[in-house]
């Protein structure tokens, strides 16, 4: 039976998501997984694919794989008990055969998530519409033999009250490109650059290249394969991991804090 599932991830401890000989990737502990369990020997033959490549530190919600095994029901019950605890399972799906979570998505969602509050939110989402459509994204990507041409279906800007964020959907994206998008929107919310700015890198040859903005803030938000899943419950282990990975940036905060404001002299009473 060809099984796909719905993958999240924390991607700061992964070397990306494709397999990788030597580094630690999505892949690499999906297929170790599977092959613990039993459900495959070699994963060519079983044909494992996944949707698409996420880069070293990009975190999913929706990644999709997929594979053919003779024991679908062990791979459904299992597979989160295998996973290690930032990468799980969250629903899964019977398809058939022949199914490609590459060729068979119909679109793709990003989310990049500021560190830092633009200035002017409402300039990124005038100038955000100019992406909308069919356009030559050489100037916002690292395009090598590609086809430099991408049709961006929905974008917008959002504020969730601690965070703006950049959500953008396509059929398909280059590398770099969301994070490239991003860093040229966050110039326009600064007011460094104006809002023609993104018309004129798409329309013609930029006078420097784009530094694309930090990988951590991206997120591959959903690949709609037209499935509808399945869901899985969340194992504790891997709720037990985000809250340590909660209190770990509280307490980095706190010791920011405390370096920040290191002249401070209060003195502290030792015995408390």
């Amino acid at each position: 039976m060809r099984l796909a599932f719905s993958v999240s991830y924390i991607g700061s401890r992964f070397s990306g998501s494709q397999i990788q000989a030597v580094s630690r990737t999505v892949e690499g502990e999906f297929i170790a997984a599977c092959q613990r369990l039993d459900l495959f020997s070699d994963w060519r033959e079983a044909g494992f694919l996944s949707s698409g490549r996420t880069d070293r530190e990009v975190h999913s919600r929706g990644l999709v794989v997929a594979f053919t095994t003779e024991f679908p029901d062990r791979a459904i019950q299992a597979l989160n008990l295998q996973l290690p605890p930032d990468c799980w399972c969250t629903g899964y799906a019977k398809t058939a055969h022949g199914f490609h979570p590459r060729f068979d998505a119909k679109s793709r969602t990003y989310r990049y998530y500021f560190p830092l509050t633009p200035r002017d939110i409402a300039a990124m989402r005038r100038a955000a519409q100019c992406f909308i459509g069919t356009h030559n994204f050489t100037n916002f990507a690292r395009v090598r033999d590609k086809n430099p041409l991408r049709n961006i279906l929905e974008i917008g800007i959002g504020d969730d009250k601690e965070f703006v964020y950049l959500e953008v959907k396509a059929e398909s994206f280059l590398w770099h490109q969301v994070r490239s998008m991003a860093a040229a929107l966050f110039l326009v919310g600064e007011g460094i650059a104006d809002e023609s700015f993104i018309s004129s890198l798409l329309e013609g040859k930029a006078d420097r290249s784009l530094q694309p903005a930090p990988a951590e803030g991206l997120v591959l938000w959903e690949t709609d394969c037209g499935i509808v899943w399945t869901p899985l419950p969340g194992e504790e282990r891997n709720i037990t991991h985000l809250d340590q990975v909660l209190r770990h940036h509280a307490l980095m905060t706190k010791i920011c804090c405390v370096l920040k404001n290191s002249d401070d002299k209060t003195e502290v009473n030792p015995a408390g």
